[in-house]
């Protein structure tokens, strides 16, 4: 039973449709948690839903040593929407797989074993990328995990320097700690970690698995900085919720990549779904939207004085930092106003709809928490 790993909702989701889930019961709910941001293009996009169709009609696998029209497909259109640079891509199943890759590259490429991470970063379940995870909840249970990795505080350049030297394969960054609590990074320090892994040859990764796909407002949260990472990693979105994550490298990287593979890399359903996803992405300007929208949900949740710490956050990946539990308030929304969302951490609440909300859905969600916590609207 799922009850074994996962705490269970009392809400039974039998469809979605755009910006909405709906419950068994008939019931519709406004999607701001986009199950951990899978659903960018919003649910059962018709453009999604006719590849996979289409795709599952012809075949519906055969592993990747044997080129197929969707893989093939994907891998150039992967290509065409990565940063400058990445266009060796590694296709798997889920974002901690993707930075298993990601981390096992920058070791191979470097021939150095040390791995510098972020406080309050989380990179996956998996053992090499819970490694670099920080919180000890996550790590505990399953402690010792894979060693000689150092912990730096997010957004101290100084700690950051001290750390990076000529002996550490990696620097594993999130543009935005996402389950840490919604925390920016500052363009100087994406520049700053840019900068000293290109002195001492450290590979600089940058885990985009919740902040890419245009969540952010760019295409790749790294835009805003103007950096472009040695090894990106992507998943999430990628293919509107089927299972996949992505590793992109430049070259130095992937010449060196050393021995690595997955059964299911580059399922060709999967990659049907993605191929189609990343067009409507790209073909409806959804990063643009994003930007607006997140702009407007800013400016709104500013105007409706709630009594809370702090909002923050890039386009529509928006967290609130609150006085009081955010598990509590996540539940009310549910349950009082059919608004979904999720927390990160006991204190913030996270916003990540899909890319396609609109006005009307962001100002049912500020009067939703303006019920909820109190506030001048």
């Amino acid at each position: 039973m799922s009850e074994f790993v996962y705490s269970q909702k009392p809400i039974p989701i039998e469809r979605g449709e755009g910006v909405y889930l709906y419950a068994e019961d008939g019931t519709e709910y406004l999607d701001f948690g986009a199950s951990y941001a899978v659903s960018p293009v919003g649910h059962c996009h018709p453009d999604v839903v006719s590849a996979v169709q289409d795709q599952a009609a012809k075949l519906l696998f055969v592993h990747a040593s044997y080129p197929t029209e969707s893989r093939d497909s994907l891998y150039e259109k992967v290509a065409t929407v990565a940063p400058s640079g990445l266009g060796n891509v590694w296709l798997c199943n889920s974002g901690t797989e993707a930075n298993e890759a990601a981390l096992k590259f920058a070791r191979s490429a470097t021939g150095n074993s040390k791995i510098v991470a972020a406080k309050r970063g989380f990179h996956g379940r998996t053992m090499g990328s819970l490694s670099v995870t920080w919180k000890p909840k996550y790590r505990a249970p399953f402690e010792p995990l894979v060693d000689d990795v150092e912990f730096v505080t997010y957004g101290d350049e100084d700690e950051l320097a001290e750390a990076v030297d000529d002996e550490t394969a990696a620097v594993i960054l999130e543009p935005v700690q996402g389950e840490g609590g919604v925390n920016p990074a500052t363009k100087d320090y994406l520049r700053t970690a840019r900068a000293l892994t290109a002195d001492s040859g450290t590979a600089l990764i940058f885990d985009e698995i919740q902040t890419g796909l245009g969540r952010t407002g760019a295409l790749w949260a790294c835009e805003h900085a103007g950096v472009t990472p040695d090894i990106l990693t992507t998943a999430k979105g990628l293919a509107s919720g089927l299972p996949i994550g992505a590793t992109l490298c430049a070259d130095w990287i992937a010449e060196d990549a050393g021995s690595h593979g997955s059964t299911f890399s580059g399922s060709p359903v999967v990659s049907a779904a993605a191929e189609a996803t990343l067009s409507v992405l790209v073909d409806e300007n959804l990063p643009a939207h994003a930007s607006e929208m997140g702009e407007h949900l800013q400016y709104e949740l500013d105007a409706a004085n709630l009594p809370v710490r702090d909002v923050r956050g890039h386009g529509l990946m928006v967290g609130i930092e609150v006085k009081r539990g955010a598990n509590r308030i996540v539940k009310e929304l549910a349950l009082s106003h059919q608004i979904l969302a999720l927390p990160a951490g006991r204190s913030v609440l996270r916003l990540l709809p899909p890319l396609t909300v609109e006005t009307e859905h962001l100002d049912a969600v500020v009067e939703a928490l303006s019920d909820v916590l109190g506030g001048d609207e």
